[in-house]
C-alpha cells in the first residue's frame, strides 16, 4: 500500500537522485541529463519551501516525489518523479491526485504545469489541460538544453476546486454507504407499469456505486463483476470501498435482507456514515431507525405532482412556466371517449400511469399513431390495467429557431432539518416518452431556458421540505415552442441525470473543474461476455476515451449478461465535442465485440 507523506530535510540528496534515475528512464543522455541537473536538484532548505512530499510504499521506500510551489491564487507542479521499478502501479497517480488536493487547501485556482514531452499522455489522463503559453524560460538551462535537444517542455494547466456545496452538503462531506433498494422503492408503488419481479431494477441497482461522490460500501441486490468494482475505484480515485453484494435472488427487499443479516445491519448502520438509498421506504426507515412518515413519497403520483405545480403558478412569480391540462379519468371507456375526441380535433395526448420509471406507463400519442393503431379503443386495450391520467401533449421548441433540448431536468434534495439544496439542471435524451440518458455540466442547460428552471425547481424543493419529505428529488420539463418549461412530474429518489452530477463533482475535485458527465442508460453489446472478457472490454473503453482526452466509467455491467446484452455508462469531458466523440466511439467499440465470435 502506497501512501503520501511529508518529505524530510535529510532526504534531499536521495531524493536528487530519485529524481534524476526518473528523468533518465526516458532515454536521455548524460549531457541533456547534466544540464538538466541543477535544476532538478532537491536542497534541503527546499523541502519545506517547495512544499515537498514523497509517496512511500509497504516497505518504507520512497518511491516518488512531488512538490506544489508558488503563492495562491497561481502555482506550479514543480517536481513529479516516480522511481523507474514503480512506473505503472500508480504512483505518480497518486502524488499527483495530491497535489491538487493540497492546492485545493491552500486557495490556488490555477496549477501549472511543465510537462516532460514523455509525460503528456499522463498529464491529459489526469485531466490535465494543454495550454499554448510557453512552458519554460529560455534562460532556464533546463529549457535551453530540452530546446536544442528536441524535447521542448509541454505546458498544461488544472483548475483545483473543492468539492461541490452540495455535494458536501449531502453526505456531510464525508463517505457513505449505499444502498441499491431500487426494486424495492419501485415495488411499493404496485403499479401495474412496473415488472413485479423487478429485474430490470436489480440491473440499474449497480447505480448505487454513485449515490453520492465517495462510498465507503456498496450495498446490492446481485452479484456484480469484481473487475467493474476496481475500474470504477480507479477511474474515480476511489480507495477501500467494500461491496456487499447477491443478498437477494428474485424478492425486491433489499434492506429486509439486510436487516435478516444481524451482523452485516450492525457493520452498515453502526459505522456512523450517512446509509444512501436509492429511494425511502418503511423498510429503509426500520433499517436506519428512521421514523416513517405517512404521504411522504405522495408526490411521486403524477397527479398529485401536477396539483403542486399548479399551486405553485397560482401563486404566480413563473412566467416562463407553463402547465399542460391534465384529466384523471374513470375507466377505460372514458379514457377512450376523451382520446378520440382529441385525435378527431388533431390534437396529440400523453396517456399517464399513476407512478412508473424512465418512462414506464407514458404513451404519447399523435394522431396518425391512433390511427395506425386501430382507433382510440384498441390503443386502450393495449395499455397496461390500472389507472390513467390523459394530459395535453406539449409542442415542441422547433418554433424558437433552434435546436435546442427538449427534455430537461432540475435535481435538487431536502436535508434532514428541511433545508432545500439546489444541485443543478440537467439535459435529459427522451425517445418516445422513453429516458435514454443526460448530460450534466457547466453551459448544458440554454441561457435562455436555466432561470425558469431552477426557479421553479426550487419552488417545489421548497414545497415538499414543508411536505416532511427529506431526500433527493428531481422535477422533469419538456420545453415548448414559445421558449417556456412545461414541468412533467416529480421524482422523488435518486435518478440517472443525479448519478451524473455526483460524478461530475467527483471528477471536478479530482481532476479540476469544468466536466460534462453523460450517463447512457443502454450502449449496445454486440455479444454477451464472459466475466473475464467484460473486464477486458471496460478497460480498453477507459484507455480509449482517456486518449481522446475522456474519461470512462462502467455504470451498470450485469446487463452484459443479459440475453439481449447492454452496459450502461458514464463518458466525462471538458467539451461537448469530445464528449460526444467518446460516447459515439464507446458505442461503436462496444457493438463491434460482437465481430471477434465470427457470424452467429
Amino acid at each position: 500500500m502506497v501512501k503520501v507523506r511529508a518529505a524530510r530535510p535529510a532526504e534531499a540528496e536521495d531524493l536528487t537522485g530519485l529524481v534524476m534515475r526518473s528523468k533518465a528512464h526516458w532515454g536521455y543522455d548524460a549531457a541533456f541529463l547534466a544540464a538538466c541537473a541543477p535544476e532538478l536538484r532537491i536542497r534541503a532548505g527546499d523541502v519545506t519551501a517547495r512544499r515537498v512530499v514523497v509517496a512511500e510504499n509497504g516497505r518504507g521506500e520512497v518511491v516518488g516525489v512531488a512538490s506544489l510551489e508558488g503563492t495562491p491564487p497561481r502555482a506550479e507542479l514543480g517536481l513529479l518523479f516516480v522511481e523507474p521499478s514503480a512506473v505503472g502501479q500508480g504512483v505518480g497517480r497518486l502524488l499527483y491526485r495530491d497535489v491538487l488536493r493540497r492546492a485545493v487547501e491552500l486557495g490556488v485556482r490555477r496549477l501549472v504545469i511543465d510537462s516532460d514531452p514523455h509525460a503528456t499522455g499522463f498529464y491529459r489522463a489526469m485531466g490535465a489541460v494543454p495550454v499554448a503559453e510557453p512552458a519554460a524560460s529560455a534562460a532556464s538551462p533546463a529549457a535551453s538544453a530540452a530546446e536544442a535537444g528536441g524535447t521542448a517542455l509541454v505546458r498544461f494547466e488544472a483548475a483545483p476546486v473543492p468539492l461541490a456545496d452540495w455535494a458536501r452538503a449531502w453526505t456531510g462531506g464525508g463517505r457513505a454507504v449505499h444502498l441499491g433498494n431500487v426494486g424495492e422503492f419501485n415495488a411499493q408503488f404496485a403499479d401495474a407499469t412496473l415488472d413485479r419481479e423487478q429485474r430490470p431494477a436489480h440491473h440499474y441497482a449497480c447505480l448505487a456505486a454513485f449515490y453520492s461522490p465517495y462510498p465507503a460500501a456498496l450495498v446490492l441486490p446481485r452479484p456484480v463483476p469484481r473487475g467493474w468494482t476496481e475500474l470504477v475505484c480507479r477511474q474515480l480515485g476511489w480507495t477501500g470501498v467494500e461491496v456487499y453484494d447477491g443478498l437477494l435472488d428474485a424478492d425486491p427487499g433489499l434492506a429486509e435482507a439486510v436487516r435478516a443479516r444481524p451482523a452485516l445491519a450492525a457493520l452498515l448502520t453502526g459505522s456512523g456514515l450517512p446509509l444512501v438509498p436509492w429511494g425511502r421506504t418503511r423498510a429503509f426507515g426500520r433499517l436506519a431507525g428512521r421514523p416513517w412518515r405517512d404521504g411522504e413519497l405522495r408526490y411521486e403520483s403524477k397527479s398529485a405532482a401536477h396539483g403542486l405545480f399548479g399551486r405553485i403558478l397560482a401563486d404566480g412569480g413563473h412566467p416562463g412556466i407553463v402547465l399542460p391540462r391534465q384529466w384523471r379519468v374513470d375507466g377505460r371507456w372514458a379514457a377512450a371517449r376523451m382520446l378520440a375526441a382529441r385525435t378527431r380535433a388533431g390534437e396529440s395526448t400523453v396517456l399517464k400511469s399513476e407512478h412508473g420509471v424512465g418512462g414506464s406507463g407514458t404513451t404519447v400519442l399523435t394522431p396518425a399513431r391512433v390511427r395506425a393503431a386501430g382507433g382510440a379503443r384498441a390503443v386502450l386495450r393495449r395499455l397496461p390495467r390500472g389507472p390513467l391520467l390523459v394530459e395535453e401533449y406539449v409542442g415542441g421548441a422547433a418554433s424558437r429557431g433552434d435546436e435546442g433540448p427538449r427534455d430537461l431536468t432540475y435535481d435538487g434534495f431536502v436535508d434532514e432539518a428541511g433545508r432545500a439544496h439546489e444541485v443543478g439542471g440537467a439535459v435529459m435524451e427522451v425517445a418516445d416518452g422513453c429516458y435514454r440518458g443526460a448530460t450534466v455540466g457547466p453551459g448544458v442547460v440554454p441561457g435562455w431556458a436555466e432561470k425558469s428552471l431552477t426557479a421553479f425547481g426550487a419552488a417545489v424543493g421548497r414545497e415538499l421540505a414543508d411536505s416532511g419529505y427529506r431526500g433527493w428529488f428531481d422535477v422533469d420539463f419538456v420545453a415548448d415552442g414559445t421558449g417556456r418549461l412545461a414541468p412533467t412530474e416529480t421524482n422523488l429518489r435518486l435518478t440517472g441525470p443525479s448519478i451524473a452530477f455526483m460524478v461530475a463533482a467527483r471528477l471536478d475535485a479530482l481532476r479540476g473543474a469544468g466536466h460534462l458527465v453523460r450517463i447512457a442508460d443502454r450502449v449496445e453489446l454486440g455479444a454477451r461476455l464472459p466475466e473475464a472478457q467484460l473486464d477486458e472490454l471496460c478497460a480498453a473503453l477507459a484507455r480509449g476515451c482517456a486518449e481522446l482526452g475522456a474519461v470512462f466509467v462502467p455504470a451498470i455491467p450485469t446487463g452484459a449478461f443479459e440475453p439481449a446484452p447492454w452496459l450502461g455508462v458514464l463518458v466525462a469531458a471538458r467539451s461537448r465535442e469530445v464528449l460526444d466523440a467518446a460516447e459515439a466511439w464507446v458505442r461503436a467499440e462496444a457493438l463491434a465485440v460482437g465481430a471477434m465470435f465470427g457470424p452467429s
